[in-house]
């Protein structure tokens, strides 16, 4: 786990109404697996503890059924701003620093979660064009901000506001995401690819 001496807690977006993929996204087989139980597994394989999952008032049954906390968003239909403030809030309350995940990147492998974790310091994902992103690292003292985020906006604002950010390359087929029906036959052939 790096220099980081308190183990995160890991929190996976999983709130939103997935209207692009007409509902259940996270749910839908993703090579013989629910979208959403790919990027937990992913958490395990890195090494770390369950964490929790962020949920909206109906939780998608692979978070029913994996095992993590689930914190319920009442507000999910409010943007993606207020999942991360939950977030936040929880890592605060248990003064740990926190790994932030979105339940639909299916594609997210452990050895860049470790990349994140290594320097102990707010580090972020860095997308081809240049952007930073989630899957992202931030200690404790970086969580006062987000833990008052609200709208639409999700952590990308924030963490590309900041100097000194961390920033670890992604190839872009592990930045895949779930958003339509065709993204599942997407992740598929980079999984064969994969091996």
């Amino acid at each position: 786990m790096g220099v980081a001496e308190i183990a995160p807690l890991v929190a996976v977006l999983a709130a939103g109404s997935a209207s692009r993929f007409g509902g259940g996204k996270l749910d839908a087989m993703l090579a013989g697996k629910p979208v959403g139980q790919w990027v937990l597994d992913a958490v395990v394989e890195a090494g770390l503890e369950p964490g929790m999952i962020v949920v909206p008032p109906r939780a998608p049954d692979f978070a029913q059924h994996s095992g993590w906390a689930l914190l319920t968003n009442i507000n999910a239909s409010d943007g993606l701003g207020t999942s991360l403030s939950l977030a936040a809030c929880a890592a605060l309350g248990q003064g740990r620093p926190m790994l932030l995940l979105l339940a639909d990147m299916p594609l997210v492998t452990a050895s860049h979660i470790g990349q994140l974790l290594a320097g102990g310091e707010l580090a972020a994902t860095t997308y081809p064009d240049g952007k930073a992103g989630v899957p992202a690292f931030f200690p404790v003292d970086a969580l006062d901000k987000l833990s008052l985020w609200t709208g639409e906006g999700g952590a990308g604002q924030f963490l590309n506001s900041k100097n000194g950010l961390l920033r670890i390359p992604a190839k872009e087929e592990m930045l895949v995401d779930v958003d339509r029906p065709v993204d599942i036959a997407r992740a598929e052939e980079i999984l064969k690819q994969r091996g």
